[in-house]
């Protein structure tokens, strides 16, 4: 946790920004890079009869940090899809409670 879904990269373009990516967000959540998942959803934009190019869109599942860490984070994640030669990108946030997050039976809050 954070967990990223990404869409509209290629898993190839991921990978090149992977490293540094989790690194950046790892020291600006004061928490391990092993801590971070990033998962690249194969998905077909439709429009119109047409199928479309995807456009970069990066869901972040977290626990809240509070919104100066929240646009920072946003921040980090589009300078890296950015520098890809990606012109626009958005990132979305959902938050869990600690409290109905549960590792192998087991509350976060406990």
């Amino acid at each position: 946790m954070p967990h990223l879904f990404i869409r509209g990269i290629s898993v190839d373009q991921t990978k090149e920004i992977s490293t540094q990516l989790v690194k950046d967000l790892a020291r600006l959540c004061d928490c391990g890079e092993d801590h971070f998942t990033l998962e690249v959803l194969n998905s077909t934009f439709v429009f119109i009869q047409t199928e479309v190019p995807a456009f970069p869109f990066i869901e972040v599942q977290w626990f809240d940090r509070g919104k100066e860490v929240q646009n920072q984070y946003a921040g980090i994640v589009s300078s890296h899809v950015q520098s890809l030669g990606v012109p626009e990108v958005e990132v979305a946030f959902t938050a869990y409670k600690e409290a109905d997050y549960y590792l192998n039976g087991k509350s976060f809050a406990d």
